[in-house]
């Protein structure tokens, strides 16, 4: 296939995934309305679990098609891009300071988020060889502290919330009928359409020479996040603040527990024993942007360069210095 034809392909599915995330976000919303929970709850998990479903797909295509760096890159550079948009996010709303205002709401989110990164990093450095049939105990227990993590988002949610909060249902909400169908609906084009970019993104990488280390930390993380930047920037709009700074903090979360999740479906031994080294670097970036996010939530600062939050600017320089040292470095096998 002429390389033409590659990246339209790339760029035709890319779009369809950004489409239909949306729109699963938007009716895990009507969902998670309709049922009655709260808006920082939504946030952390099950919005961030619906726009970080094409990174999950994403990575369980890339390991069936035998590209498992790409997987990798995919979610590490996901936990990056997503506190990049934290740094975006305060900048749209730089009168006023919509992260601070929010801030301690989402202290155990973050720290939940920083804890689950750390594990994974030290995971794929120890490379411990424990299996319980082909699952890494690794593995196992990134998918038992994610469900220990949710647990505890649940109840610091409803810890001094009133009951008539939980339930309130904005005007205009769809039924709960239709909410589930449109998300099913959204669901499965995702399911049918990420193999496609998948093939596509290996072959883009082959092609540049890049790597799928790098093309996964990139290109593909920057179209998988894309449903983040869209549904975070949304929900800020209508001041539901508690929703836009916890799908951020939760879609971390969520990506750590995704790399956990892979394993079940790489049936040739222990998923994190596969990853290059070289993505120690990156994690130790998605970790060092994390925390730096939640820090600069919690210390309140109000400096500014220009129009820019010292914190905010930080994050940006971070990323974008992180990608261009990883570029340097060569850092893609």
């Amino acid at each position: 296939m002429p390389p033409m034809w590659i990246w339209l392909q790339f760029i035709a599915s890319a779009a369809l995934i950004v489409i239909a995330a949306t729109q699963l976000a938007k009716y895990g919303d009507v969902i998670a309305l309709r049922t009655g929970l709260g808006g920082m709850f939504v946030g952390v998990l099950l919005m961030a679990g619906a726009t970080s479903l094409p990174e999950v797909l994403t990575s369980i295509s890339s390991v069936n098609q035998g590209v498992p760096n790409l997987a990798a890159g995919n979610l590490f550079g996901s936990n990056m891009f997503n506190m990049l948009l934290l740094a975006i996010l305060d900048l749209v709303h730089r009168e006023e300071r919509l992260l601070r205002k929010a801030a301690l709401k989402h202290a155990l989110s973050g720290s939940l988020s920083i804890f689950l990164i750390g594990a994974v990093v030290f995971f794929v450095m120890s490379d411990i060889q424990v299996s319980i049939g082909w699952i890494g105990a690794d593995s196992l227990f990134i998918t038992l502290a994610y469900m220990i993590a949710v647990r505890l988002i649940q109840k610091h949610a409803q810890h001094g919330v009133a009951p008539a909060r939980l339930v309130e249902v904005p005007k205009g909400t769809p039924a709960l009928s239709r909410g589930v169908l449109g998300f099913s609906i959204a669901a499965i084009a995702l399911i049918l359409v990420t193999p496609i970019m998948v093939r596509s993104s290996a072959t883009i990488a082959e092609l540049t020479g890049l790597g799928a280390t790098f093309i996964g930390t990139t290109l593909v993380a920057l179209i998988t996040s894309l449903p983040e930047l869209v549904t975070t920037l949304a929900a800020a709009r209508l001041g539901a603040d508690d929703m836009a700074i916890g799908n951020l903090f939760g879609s971390n979360l969520f990506n750590m527990f995704a790399l956990g999740l892979t394993d079940f479906f790489y049936t040739q031994g222990r998923f994190l024993g596969t990853i290059d080294p070289a993505f120690l670097m990156i994690g130790m970036l998605g970790l060092l942007m994390t925390s730096m996010g939640l820090i600069g939530n919690l210390a309140r600062l109000e400096r500014r360069v220009l129009f820019v939050e010292l914190d905010s600017l930080a994050l940006i320089l971070v990323y974008f210095g992180g990608l261009w040292f990883l570029y340097s470095q060569n850092i893609a096998p």
